[in-house]
């Protein structure tokens, strides 16, 4: 759903296989604190955990 989100709105973004990827899953563990997925993290700085459509469109100013 993010992924399709974020082409929809032609939004640049970075997936990640957490599953796979260790240190990428270590970094999301200490920024989230948590393992469910997706944590998207916005312009370094905003955290959003799941997909939460208004709230991520709102952090990137897009209609959602």
């Amino acid at each position: 759903m993010a992924k399709d989100f974020f082409a929809t709105n032609n939004v640049a973004f970075n997936d990640y296989n957490v599953a796979s990827d260790t240190a990428k899953r270590a970094e999301m563990m200490e920024r989230s604190g948590q393992l469910g997925v997706p944590v998207i993290v916005i312009d370094d700085k905003d955290l959003v955990i799941g997909f939460d459509q208004r709230k991520i469109a709102n952090l990137l100013e897009i209609a959602g």
